[in-house]
């Protein structure tokens, strides 16, 4: 199944896409949180196989909202690909390497996003982001770990480079968490909808290409995070997991960072396509 979240910030409707149809989720959720994921994924099934969902009316001209509600922590996991890694000066990482954003951060995959005043030196990053379903704690193995996930988005880890890696003091949330640095959706798709584990992920600026890679080519795989992770804090139901990004951003000195006017697109196989405008503060 696909979830998705439309209309007004603050005030999305949940939906379930089925193929041309979105169909309202309010008969089953008030929205698609960590309440929802945590239960409620099963009930939506029975809903649309008992033909309860309506269709929704003008469900096209509605802004397209983030997948999930804002979730209670979003984490990041960095230097997840080799490549990625050398073109930030670094050798690939032995230990899996997370920081955090600030939850706030998470906005609809086709908003408007302001460049930081200040910055110089805004980038884009194409992300697998795993959404957990179920509370992970002290997971015995990575073959546990798929029991735990609701499903997966498509996720820009912007990132203001100088804040993260110059004036940081050694910690890169700095340079993660200005208003608007996670673009999210446009939809969340359960397991069964994709193989996550190797799908292909590109971004574009102004309609260049920049990053293509596949996530098969991930250091820490899915379920490896999601296992760790659970090691050393707890993942509750609703959270955003971002897997990491492979080469072809602006830090590797080939490429412009980003500037008002420019335009990013990202693209997941099977998650769809983000479209944000970047804007003068």
């Amino acid at each position: 199944m696909r979830f998705a979240r439309l209309g007004p910030v603050g005030t999305e409707i949940p939906v379930l896409l089925d193929g041309d149809r979105v169909l309202d989720l309010r008969p089953v959720t008030g929205d698609v949180d960590g309440e929802f994921l945590a239960g409620g994924v099963e009930r939506a099934a029975a809903a649309l196989a008992a033909g309860e969902l309506p269709v929704l009316p003008g469900a096209e001209t509605l802004r397209v909202g983030a997948p999930i509600a804002r979730p209670s922590a979003v984490y990041c996991i960095g230097m997840n690909y080799a490549a990625h890694a050398a073109e930030s000066g670094s050798e690939p990482p032995t230990q899996l390497v997370m920081f955090m954003k600030a939850p706030n951060t998470v906005i609809g995959p086709d908003d408007d996003v302001t460049i930081p005043p200040g910055s110089e030196k805004t980038d884009w990053e194409v992300e697998l982001g795993i959404v957990i379903g179920r509370r992970a704690s002290n997971l015995e193995s990575p073959a546990d770990a798929r029991a735990h996930i609701a499903g997966f988005t498509t996720v820009n880890d912007l990132s203001e480079r100088d804040w993260q890696l110059a004036v940081s003091g050694g910690q890169w949330s700095k340079g993660k968490s200005a208003p608007g640095f996670c673009p999210t959706g446009p939809w969340l798709a359960t397991p069964d909808e994709l193989d996550a584990d190797d799908v292909r992920l590109r971004s574009f600026v102004n309609g260049e290409a920049r990053q293509d890679s596949r996530t098969a080519d991930l250091i820490f795989g899915i379920d490896t995070i999601v296992w760790e992770l659970s090691r050393y804090l707890t993942l509750e139901p609703g959270d955003l997991v971002l897997t990491g990004t492979p080469e072809g951003v602006a830090l590797s000195g080939r490429f412009p960072y980003l500037r008002a006017g420019d335009v990013v697109e990202l693209e997941i196989d099977g998650l769809g396509r983000q479209r944000q405008r970047y804007v003068a503060a």
